[in-house]
């Protein structure tokens, strides 16, 4: 059975049952608690807590209510996690996940039968009862597999056991039930705060393969955990993982998501060990994937992720002795291999590009950092920091390629705390620099190395807010922002649609910008209650925590008819007429459900 094939087996599967398909959300996540997307269930947080009605509200990835309380997905996920342990059988950075989920369950709620009378999950949302069914449904009567064992949580800091599902295993023939604890059976949240509960897993041959939580709590950011009124389902099945159990591998590499990559690199550099193989392999395979995301390679949050990633594997093509171009090599592998269920992967060009910008930046100081390298006897945090610093050599790489001994004692949460104190220095000193604003936006982040610089981004990121209102007056109220990207050349700005702009419908953004601009609006900063901002209408990230007073920016003589109005921090320019003629310059898609523009002034 193909990867292919297991998809629409799955997506099908749950389809039947009641569930709406939803597309996977970008990897460059608008959840604030988190840097990256690293579950299935993070697209859908707001409908757990009742903050949205998966009847009512629009759900960005689909542009309309998904119309049910029950979804189905497979999300490209990603975990930092294990970028360390990455080069063995079975750890990854980026992975699918395939999910089922279902909020808005009330207790006695009568199930619900198809046509034919079989039984189904109703649609108003279901529990632990219809989860634990259709995940035995789906093991082994579509893929034909036998469960092993399964684990339920045992109880632990005053949540009980849970009998309940106990119960369910033993009514559908499963003998061998494992309680443990809260390390191994209770999920979440994800992020700093969100639904979280005890989990009940499947395993087959040895393998853990499918985690079924049950969201019956909210835990909150100090750690304490609040029963929610509507309780619900939250499943997560490793793409991979259950492809190899699938083939009757323990090696995840040795799949059909792999294979293709792996003997492309087998072609091109046959001395390669396997260690030096897999970390290719998966390094380059997620650096395609965060890249085709809007991801770009920097000093900060998902940008970091993304550099060690590219670094870590220029480094190993130095230390390994590889003179192909892996780059050149992989990405097109990935492409043909996922490009058909992430559209934004064609763009291979593009992401090519974003890689060799890198590699060039890097490959200067490498060869001066690894010769530095050499010198110590002995190398503290702080040294691995400055050689980090000063030559942009990654944690992984010192720790392999220092002297013997030299870096034994080194460890990555030291280094990582090391890196959080160097980031507030240099926010504290941009905060200094600029007025004590800074140049973190809720809308990205933006940086200037001098006045001239900062001017062209204050004109660039005032049309992200033009842009924005725009293109909600030509296609609509269903556009939202789902990130951007503002430097002194262009501004790159994504946003929800399910199709692709048309030439007339780019060209009417375009003069409704040029227009405002013409009219040389005021640009206002009024600062306002979270309550009274939202009545104004001002557009925000919906789902964000926000402090008790917001700063709102709007551009016109008043909020009432603003051209455009946004929660922001600023800075912007003073009037519209400052920034310029805008031309759209490019127009494409980036996920499902997902459009780019790129946008310059001249």
């Amino acid at each position: 059975m193909t990867s292919e094939q297991v998809r629409e087996k799955f997506l099908r599967f749950f389809e039947k049952r009641g569930h709406t398909i939803v597309p996977s959300s970008s990897l460059s996540s608008d959840d604030p608690s988190v840097l990256i997307t690293t579950a299935g269930m993070q697209q859908f947080k707001p409908y757990y807590t009742g903050e949205k009605d998966p009847l009512k509200d629009i759900h960005p990835n689909l542009g309309r209510p998904l119309g049910s309380k029950n979804t189905v997905s497979i999300q490209k996920s990603f975990r930092t996690s294990d970028i360390d342990e990455v080069g063995d059988e079975t750890h990854l950075t980026f992975f699918e996940m395939l999910g089922n989920f279902s909020f808005g369950y009330k207790p006695g709620l009568a199930r619900a039968g198809t046509a034919e009378g079989e039984p189904r999950p109703p649609k108003g949302g279901y529990f632990k009862k219809e989860a634990i069914e259709l995940s035995h449904e789906f093991i082994t009567k579509e893929l034909g597999l036998t469960i092993d064992y399964v684990s339920v949580f045992k109880g632990e800091e005053g949540v009980p056991l849970d009998e309940e599902s106990e119960a369910i295993w033993k009514s559908l023939g499963v003998t061998d039930i494992r309680r443990f604890g809260r390390e191994d059976n209770f999920w979440g949240p994800t992020g700093s705060e969100g639904p979280c509960g005890p989990t009940t897993e499947i395993y087959i041959k040895g393998v853990e393969v499918w985690n079924l939580v049950f969201n019956e709590f909210y835990c909150h950011a100090d750690g304490k955990l609040a029963k929610l009124d509507t309780p619900g389902v939250d499943t997560g099945m490793g793409f991979e993982r259950l492809m190899a159990v699938i083939i009757g591998e323990t090696d995840v590499f040795k799949t059909d998501l792999f294979l293709p990559i792996v003997k492309k690199l087998e072609e091109v550099a046959p001395n390669l060990d396997e260690q030096s193989k897999k970390v290719f392999a998966d390094h380059l395979r997620a650096s395609a994937f965060l890249i085709a995301d809007g991801i770009r390679p920097s000093n900060k949050e998902a940008g970091y992720i993304l550099r060690r990633l590219l670094r870590r594997v220029i480094a190993y093509e130095v230390s390994r002795d590889v003179h192909s171009d892996l780059f050149a090599v992989v990405v097109p592998e990935v492409a043909q291999k996922f490009s058909d269920v992430y559209p934004g992967l064609k763009n291979t060009e593009e992401i090519l590009l974003v890689m060799e910008e890198e590699k060039s930046k890097f490959q200067a100081a490498l060869g001066r950092g690894m010769k530095e390298l050499t010198r110590y006897e002995k190398i503290t945090t702080a040294d691995a920091f400055k050689l980090y610093e000063s030559y942009g050599l990654p944690f992984e790489l010192i720790k392999e390629l220092a002297p013997k001994g030299a870096a034994a004692h080194l460890r990555r949460e030291d280094f990582d705390k090391e890196f959080e104190k160097h980031q507030k220095k240099s926010r504290a000193g941009a905060e200094a620099k600029f007025g004590g604003h800074g140049l973190l936006l809720n809308t990205g982040e933006i940086k200037a190395g001098n006045k001239e610089e900062l001017n062209k981004i204050l004109r660039l990121h005032t049309t992200t807010h033009l842009l924005q209102a725009a293109l909600r007056k030509v296609l609509g109220n269903e556009v939202e922002q789902r990130g951007s990207d503002v430097n002194a050349r262009r501004t790159r700005f994504d946003f929800t649609l399910p199709r692709k702009m048309t030439p007339e419908e780019i060209m009417q953004v375009e003069d409704l910008i040029n227009n405002a601009i013409k009219k040389d609006l005021p640009v206002h900063k009024v600062e306002m209650s979270i309550e009274e901002a939202k009545k104004t209408g001002a557009l925000h990230f919906f789902g964000t925590k926000y402090p008790p007073q917001v700063k709102v920016y709007y551009i016109g003589n008043t909020i009432k008819d603003a051209f455009s109005k946004e929660f922001c921090n600023g800075p912007h320019v003073e009037h519209t007429g400052e920034i310029g003629q805008v031309v759209i310059k490019k127009e494409e898609a980036v996920s499902a459900g997902i459009r780019r523009v790129r946008v310059e002034v001249i």
